[in-house]
């Protein structure tokens, strides 16, 4: 995510695909109040965990999780009511889903 100073071109794709999913603008903020307008933009409880997961799944894309990527994801999930307990069990599970998927891959690749 761009929160750690660069945009991999597997996390731009990956955000471009979250934003014509979800229907929002293509047009990226200065960070300034990007959390409030993702508040209003995600409004249940539903709709802000599947971004959360998604943000998460967009943090390691490129095979890292900065710490900058961190602080930013639990503002988000603290702004929309995730406490930190619920979020490190999504943290989990996306890990463990992108370690499969990476294993998937690897295994495809080798064929």
């Amino acid at each position: 995510m761009v929160s750690d100073g660069l945009l991999d071109p597997h996390e731009e794709f990956m955000l471009d695909e979250f934003k014509r999913e979800m229907a929002l603008s293509s047009k990226s903020g200065d960070g300034e109040g990007e959390v409030t307008r993702a508040t209003s933009t995600f409004d249940t409880p539903r709709t802000r965990r599947i971004a959360v997961i998604n943000l998460l799944r967009l943090s390691y894309v490129d095979g890292e999780f900065d710490i900058e990527e961190e602080c930013l994801l639990k503002q988000i999930s603290e702004a929309f009511g995730i406490d930190r307990k619920e979020f490190q069990r999504m943290d989990n599970w996306v890990r463990r889903l992108v370690s499969l998927e990476v294993e998937a891959r690897d295994s495809f690749l080798q064929k």
